[in-house]
């Protein structure tokens, strides 16, 4: 459940996927981040590849209504020479996420996977597991955000955060 919303500046990192897609929001306001709330956006891969764009659309819609983020963090397309499948199913997912956030007209900004750990581990090719630790410690968790896909966002929108205040 999202908390009450404050004047704080919101970001929304999200996490593309096309079977999970990880959302973090934060809140920023002074140094420290606020976290509001973060999840994961899922569909069923055994239905047709347009029906899960159909829902995912649809949740993100509902979260972005819910959230009024003030600014949505996504991770930019990475396409591995080995994975072409993966990157093209991201692709639709990320494509279905930019226009839902046009759409409710909030702000997006594009963050490379290297500059996100960078930010969070000051190593630009940290591992999941240094990434989880960073946003555990940064947003003042006891543990770390399971699944890793929810860590991933936060760590978007921490990044992103990092970014407009710098």
């Amino acid at each position: 459940m999202a908390r009450t919303r404050t004047s704080a500046f919101r970001v929304l990192g999200i996490d593309p996927g096309l079977e999970t897609t990880g959302y973090g929001a934060i809140d920023v306001a002074g140094r420290d981040p606020l976290l509001v709330e973060a999840g994961v956006l899922q569909t069923d891969p055994k239905r047709p590849l347009a029906e899960r764009l159909a829902r995912l659309a649809r949740d993100l819609a509902s979260l972005l209504e819910e959230l009024t983020p003030d600014l949505a963090a996504v991770e930019k397309l990475y396409a591995h020479y080995r994975h072409p499948r993966t990157a093209i199913l991201m692709g639709h997912a990320r494509g279905v996420i930019l226009s839902a956030c046009a759409s409710a007209g909030v702000a997006v900004r594009d963050v490379p996977a290297t500059m996100v750990k960078r930010a969070l581990t000051g190593n630009g090719h940290a591992s999941k597991q240094q990434v989880q630790r960073a946003v555990a410690v940064h947003c003042r968790l006891r543990e770390v955000p399971e699944p890793p896909d929810v860590a991933d966002a936060l760590a978007i929108a921490l990044s992103a955060a990092k970014r407009s205040t710098d």
